[in-house]
Formats: C-alpha cells, sequence, structure tokens
C-alpha cells in the first residue's frame, strides 16, 4: 500500500480538475449569467458556481493549462515542473488580483476578490504538492 501518492498522480489530479473547471465554465447552468460571457475582460456577466467570474479567454486556459499538465505528468520532472510553474503563475495571479482594480480595462482575465483567493490557495496548494513528494513507499 502506497503512503504517499506520487507527484505524477498530485499533478494529474490538479490538471484534470483545471480541464474540469474549463469545461464548467462554458456549461450554461453551471455558469450562472452564461448569456453575458464576454471573451476577455471585466465586464463578462458570467460567474463559475454563480461566484468566480470566468471569460472565454479564462475558461480556455484553464483547459490549455490541464491539458499541458496532464501531459507533464506523464514523468516526475514533468509533474513537479507543472506543479511549480502552475503554483508560481496562480501565485502571480493572487498578486495581480489584489492590486489591479476590479473595473480597470488592465483587467483583461478577469479576476475578482473570490477569483484572486482561489488562485492563492491553488497557487500554494501547487506548490505544496510539489515540494512535499518523494517516492513512493509501500507499507
Amino acid at each position: 500500500m502506497t503512503t504517499r501518492l506520487d507527484v505524477r498522480r498530485r499533478a494529474g489530479a490538479v490538471a484534470i480538475a483545471l480541464l474540469v473547471v474549463g469545461v464548467l465554465g462554458f456549461a450554461p447552468g453551471v455558469t450562472t449569467g452564461y448569456r453575458d460571457i464576454s471573451f476577455a475582460g471585466h465586464d463578462s456577466g458570467a460567474h463559475l458556481l454563480g461566484i468566480f467570474q470566468v471569460s472565454v479567454l479564462q475558461n480556455a486556459l484553464h483547459i490549455l493549462f490541464g491539458v499541458v499538465g496532464i501531459a507533464l505528468a506523464g514523468t516526475r520532472e514533468g509533474a513537479r515542473a507543472f506543479l511549480a510553474a502552475g503554483g508560481s503563475l496562480f501565485l502571480a495571479l493572487w498578486i495581480y488580483g489584489l492590486v489591479v482594480e476590479q473595473a480597470s480595462d488592465v483587467n483583461f482575465i478577469p479576476v475578482d476578490t473570490a477569483d484572486s483567493w482561489l488562485h492563492f490557495a491553488l497557487g500554494a496548494a501547487m506548490l505544496a504538492l510539489g515540494t512535499w513528494t518523494r517516492k513512493p513507499t509501500t507499507a
């Protein structure tokens, strides 16, 4: 029995979650205000689960990131790189979301308060998952 999940499984799970989130961002009903979704920008009226503001660009990036993560999860080195780079990227998005005005044209992703704190949690979790790994052992 494995005492710790391998980094490849962790990266794969994160990648699949990002892929699912990206697809759900295009699902009417799961995404409220779907008719008001914009390609990019702070004025998108669509919200995943009624909480997280989404746009076509943001959903497409989640899907792309998920696909890349699945591909990289095939090796330990790739999985670690995906978790480290992805975690760093999401932490950078968190900082971006804290400093950019939500109604500004610079807010092209879009990010709101809920998105920013989700980016923080996801970035920290990805870095932790990539850091706290070792080769699986058996009991």
